[in-house]
């Protein structure tokens, strides 16, 4: 992560390799040798001259105070979130129709084998896990770019093997902007990735993806809308693999639906179905036996509950939300991915709120960030939420409350 301590060298090979420039490009966009980038990223040679860093910081699309250590303050998760550039990119991405190529010329880059591709989205899931989301963002904008190449031109695999990759990278895309409020945006990568998900051979991955369409729905405010999304796709899903003689990847799809379900409700006030489909839900967890990870949804008993309090959080029942907090075994929850720990810590931090306490409030977030910093740095509920519990302090908040609001910028 880039930061003010680093030598200004550091600061930028860093925003170079984010905008994902190698060192020969870099110097070819500034009118500089390769050599000559090199020896300022080593340190070899120093950036003295205040316009030659302004040069520097356009190439890079960032402000020159980034490549100096004089950033402002009001800038949550500075380093650590995907900045408007790399939304960008990412839009751009969405927006474009490489499948089109086919029918006007040849597709202008060599197809990467799939093998390697298939790799390159298991790093991007696993990056997301961690909450490492430029890792994210970079890993996407490359490979939103290779999957339509190797599904018009398959090499070491199928047309179909692409598409399921596709449909998983669309997927990533969607949860990632969905979490930084871009919500239209969300929208359009859930909805390419249920169509990559129908030029493909699995339907547990176009039920997966189902579940990305809604909760897109659900940031636009179509909750019922996306309620009832969930539960068609969930029924039709487990009638067709055997109901409770499933599959264990196929009872975690149908209970992952319905958790999202179960969310939807929530956030439309409808507790009575809500609870049904959380019932639902722990029932197939039961069966399924532990908590796994099959087609990355975390499913398993302990979800189910984190989902339950992250329920209760939706339709204000803040004291209920921290009764099912208490009963989840500790060593349960550290066992799941550290987005999903961030992520309800994050649901706590607001369930204190809810009851008053807002000094727990302030702990549950300080554990959020060390479990998935950019949870709490990049998302704007969290932010909001940490405005909150300053304004809601009496008297002067905990140092590490407010170490963390420094460094997202909300105190001045």
């Amino acid at each position: 992560m880039e930061s003010e301590t680093q030598p200004m060298g550091r600061r930028v090979a860093y925003w170079r390799q984010r905008r994902g420039m190698s060192q020969q490009v870099f110097a070819d966009r500034i009118g500089k040798s390769k050599s000559w980038v090199d020896k300022i990223e080593r340190g070899v040679r120093r950036l003295d001259k205040y316009s030659v860093i302004t040069e520097l910081a356009e190439a890079l699309n960032v402000d020159a105070a980034q490549l100096l250590g004089r950033e402002p303050r009001r800038r949550p998760g500075l380093g650590g979130c995907l900045d408007q550039v790399e939304v960008e990119s990412i839009r751009q991405s969405l927006e474009r129709y490489e499948r089109l190529g086919r029918f006007l010329e040849a597709a202008p880059i060599d197809p990467t084998p799939i093998p390697e591709l298939k790799g390159a989205v298991n790093y991007c899931w696993l990056a997301f896990e961690k909450g490492h989301y430029p890792v994210v963002a970079r890993s996407l904008i490359q490979l939103l770019r290779d999957t339509p190449v190797a599904e018009d031109r398959p090499v070491g695999g199928t047309s179909a093997d692409a598409a399921e990759l596709m449909t998983q990278v669309y997927q990533i895309a969607s949860t990632v902007l969905r979490k930084l409020g871009e919500a239209q945006l969300a929208w359009l990568a859930a909805d390419r990735a249920i169509s990559a998900a129908n030029r493909g051979n699995d339907p547990l991955l176009a039920g997966i993806a189902t579940t990305r369409v809604a909760n897109a729905l659900r940031s636009l405010g179509r909750y019922q809308a996306a309620l009832d999304l969930n539960v068609q796709v969930a029924h039709g899903l487990i009638s067709e693999h055997g109901g409770e003689s499933s599959s264990p990847a196929a009872i975690s799809v149908y209970g992952a639906l319905l958790l999202q379900g179960a969310m939807a409700a929530a956030l439309a006030g409808d507790a009575t179905t809500c609870d049904d489909l959380l019932d639902s839900a722990s029932r197939a967890a039961t069966v399924l036996g532990r908590d796994a990870n099959y087609y990355y949804t975390s499913f398993g008993p302990t979800n189910v509950q984190l989902h339950r309090a992250a329920a209760f959080v939706e339709l204000g029942e803040g004291a209920d939300a921290l009764a099912v907090h208490e009963s989840i075994p500790p060593a349960a929850l550290g066992d799941l991915v550290a987005e999903r720990r961030a992520h309800h810590y994050l649901d706590m931090a607001r369930a204190c709120v809810q009851v008053g306490d807002i000094e727990q409030a302030g702990r549950h977030l300080v554990t959020a960030d060390r479990n998935a910093p950019a949870e709490i740095r990049c998302r704007p509920l969290a932010v909001d939420l940490i405005d909150q519990i300053l304004h809601r302090t009496k008297g002067e908040p905990a140092q590490d409350v407010r170490r963390l609001a420094e460094e997202v910028g909300a105190l001045a």
